[in-house]
């Protein structure tokens, strides 16, 4: 159980309104924690709202776009009266999928906007008072993508890289503080975003994880940061970062092309 007297009395989850986020926020709520769910579209994010709400939660919802900056301002106003004990930076995502060469530099530049600036801001914005009240916790939801290089996701690996060594660092200032950072890395997961994109799950020997699962193993660990590895892809994690770099980049090429349905 999340406890609300160390993690609340409000959780803002970005990324909010289905898939891991959405369990999040439902897991949060059985657990007594009110929430702040943030997202761009709507309708998920109001479904969200209501399944929270049937679980006894105060609910308050955001519906914009975080590639816009002032969506910033307009979180930290409309959360300006709560007491703000978790957040969950689950807002990541590969919105560009050219090679590097061909792709416009302001497509690249919404990758690094979404999964390092709007998460920085964030972490900074809640993060704050979290250290002045000696107690919190921030989630950032990372990718074994982050574990090597990818074709048409230079950028999209090099955020996920970042977002984890971040992660570490400020697990280390703020532990002093009370304050738990977790990077909980996940592998292929089941969200309704990875079914849109038409991925391939029924490879053999691929490690498949449930949005539900993940989510709760993220919860019952935050305490134990800075790196939690979800589901059962510690092995995969561990090979992907080991010293031969050109066979692992290859390897994981194949892997990934075989993911998505290419040769």
């Amino acid at each position: 159980m999340t406890d609300p007297a160390r993690y609340g009395p409000w959780a803002v989850i970005a990324g909010g309104s289905e898939g891991v986020g959405a369990e999040f926020a439902a897991q949060l709520a059985r657990d007594g924690i009110n929430l702040v769910l943030i997202a761009r579209k709507t309708a998920p994010l109001d479904e969200t709202a209501r399944r929270c709400r049937d679980l006894g939660a105060q609910v308050r919802t955001i519906a914009t776009d975080l590639l816009e900056p002032e969506s910033i301002s307009r979180i930290a106003t409309d959360t300006a009266d709560l007491e703000v004990g978790l957040l969950v930076y689950n807002a990541g995502a590969n919105t560009c999928r050219e090679q590097f060469l061909d792709a416009d530099l302001a497509a690249v530049a919404k990758v690094i906007d979404l999964n390092v600036t709007r998460m920085l801001e964030l972490v900074q914005h809640f993060g704050r008072p979290m250290r002045e009240r000696r107690r919190g916790g921030i989630i950032l939801v990372g990718s074994l993508a982050g574990t090597y290089g990818s074709m048409q996701q230079s950028a999209y690996a090099g955020v996920k890289a970042f977002g984890r060594l971040f992660a570490e660092s400020l697990w280390l200032e703020l532990r002093e503080y009370g304050v738990d950072v977790l990077e909980l890395v996940l592998g292929v997961t089941r969200t309704p975003a990875m079914e849109r994109a038409g991925l391939n799950f029924d490879i053999p020997g691929l490690v498949v994880s449930e949005p539900a699962d993940v989510a709760r193993e993220g919860l019952a660990n935050l305490a134990n940061g800075p790196v939690l590895i979800a589901g059962d892809n510690a092995a995969a994690f561990g090979w992907g970062n080991g010293p031969d770099r050109a066979a692992i980049v290859l390897g994981a090429h194949r892997r990934v092309q075989a993911l998505i349905g290419r040769k």
